[in-house]
């Protein structure tokens, strides 16, 4: 074994044991990530790398990782143990600790791993056709709606993790290709997902009929995300299709609205601050394209999540490394080892950046000081746009998909009945600990949404 001071060199620990392989991902130990070009060191856990790329310390000619000798010892321990096994066809953590699978994901996760592309594909598919026979069905009956959304959700999105898990072993091209028919099948579902759903489904019922059809907290989550997430989109439609609200808040735009996007667009006269400064083209009906983009996007946007990180709390002390990795992992998965519109990409990506606050994360701040180093003439003159293109060349700080699904994931997660180390919030407490800590104290969440979203809830809770 080669040392290097107080450091042992990662692959050559594997290479003569490969039980450190699961005894690291046990430890959950941290890997020293060192540059070849510079030099730098970086910290990152050995779990999320792992999750990425299950032999990363071999594929990245770009980097050489080393574990600490402290850590090598506890490594070297754990690997000593019986129960901690080197499965030759171990390509994730699935095999190895099923418990936290089972827990996160629910107790179906490792049969639908095994499955084959078009085995999955065929099952999505079959979900699919589910839904569209409730679709044709006269009159509707909502616990059979509400009971095949969230079992055809949670469906798609197992299936999901698992492709992609398996794809980024890939090269881009061969993992685009090996899913693309789940990709297909996907979006097929999510239309007819969209055309089914109605905005009174954000109630008791779906929180019922989660607990009593998934096993697994963190599917859970993404179930209710995805689902409430089309449920207010087609709220948000429907109120802007009915009423004269856009028409009222541009006029009635008062110096609580001005003040807010004054200090997100400090270049800007105060009095220039208008809705369609805010919104770039203004306020206005989401097209059905966009609506299946984005509804794809909130389906597969914590896709990245590895079973052992629970949303915001866990076991384990909050580790922000981790907790970002998940968006760089699903944002990447999404964006080079599928043929996914780019709009789900840009939603998997940026669904935590809270306005360039210090607590957000994601793709977007760092891609966008590079753009202003080649582009230092660029001003982002907007807050939101719901165009991919001008996000693209950073005309506005923010998607409008995106800052949805920012609010609706704050949300669940404080309401969540799985809390362990919290008690869940009520409605109403949920509701106005995000209106002080996400929108007075840090501008995180966008205002104007945030008061739709409001509305939404009070008309549901009322209802």
């Amino acid at each position: 074994m080669v040392k290097k001071g107080s450091v042992v060199l990662l692959r050559e620990s594997i290479a003569a044991n490969k039980n450190h392989v699961p005894a690291c991902l046990q430890e959950n130990v941290t890997v020293i990530c060192v540059s070849r070009e510079t030099g730098k060191n970086k910290y990152m856990p050995f779990r999320a790398m792992f999750e990425n790329n299950s032999q990363f310390w071999l594929q990245n000619e770009n980097w050489e990782y080393f574990l600490s000798n402290e850590d090598f010892a506890k490594v070297q321990e754990a690997a000593s143990k019986p129960e901690i096994l080197w499965q030759p066809d171990y390509n994730g953590q699935d095999n190895l600790k099923s418990e936290d699978i089972n827990k996160s994901f629910g107790n179906d996760y490792n049969t639908i791993a095994a499955m084959t592309e078009t085995e999955r594909a065929r099952h999505i598919t079959e979900d699919k056709d589910r839904l569209v026979s409730l679709i044709a069905q006269k009159p509707r009956r909502e616990h059979l709606i509400t009971e095949a959304l969230v079992e055809t959700a949670q469906h798609a999105m197992l299936h999901n993790h698992a492709s992609l898990k398996n794809a980024m072993t890939l090269s881009n091209e061969e993992a685009k290709m090996q899913t693309q028919q789940m990709v297909d099948s996907t979006r097929d579902l999510v239309k007819a997902t969209s055309q089914l759903i109605s905005d009174n489904i954000f109630n008791d019922e779906l929180m019922n009929t989660l607990v009593a059809k998934s096993n697994g907290t963190t599917i859970q989550h993404m179930t209710r995300t995805y689902l409430n997430g089309l449920a207010f989109l087609t709220y948000y439609n429907n109120l802007v299709s009915s009423s004269s609200m856009i028409t009222k808040l541009r006029i009635s735009l008062d110096d609580r609205h001005r003040n807010f996007y004054h200090s997100l667009l400090p270049h800007e006269y105060m009095e220039d601050i208008t809705l369609e400064k805010v919104f770039l083209g203004g306020m206005r009906n989401i097209s059905e394209n966009n609506f299946y983009n984005w509804a794809t996007g909130f389906l597969i946007h914590d896709i990245g999540k590895a079973a052992a990180v629970e949303y915001h709390e866990g076991e384990a002390a909050y580790n922000r490394d981790i907790v970002v990795e998940h968006v760089k992992i699903g944002y990447n998965a999404v964006a080079n080892k599928t043929n996914y519109p780019k709009e789900a990409a840009l939603i998997t990506g940026y669904h935590h950046e809270y306005y360039g606050d210090p607590a957000g994360y994601g793709y977007f701040r760092s891609y966008l000081d590079e753009y202003k180093k080649a582009n230092p003439q660029v001003i982002q003159g907007h807050c939101i746009t719901f165009d991919l293109e001008p996000m693209m060349d950073y005309e506005a700080l923010s998607y409008f998909p995106a800052k949805v699904l920012e609010i609706i994931d704050i949300f669940d997660s404080v309401t969540d009945p799985n809390r362990k180390y919290h008690k869940a919030l009520t409605t109403e407490e949920a509701i106005d600990m995000m209106r002080e800590e996400f929108v007075n104290q840090h501008h995180k969440i966008d205002l104007i949404l945030f008061d739709i979203f409001a509305r939404f809830i009070k008309e549901k809770s009322a209802g």
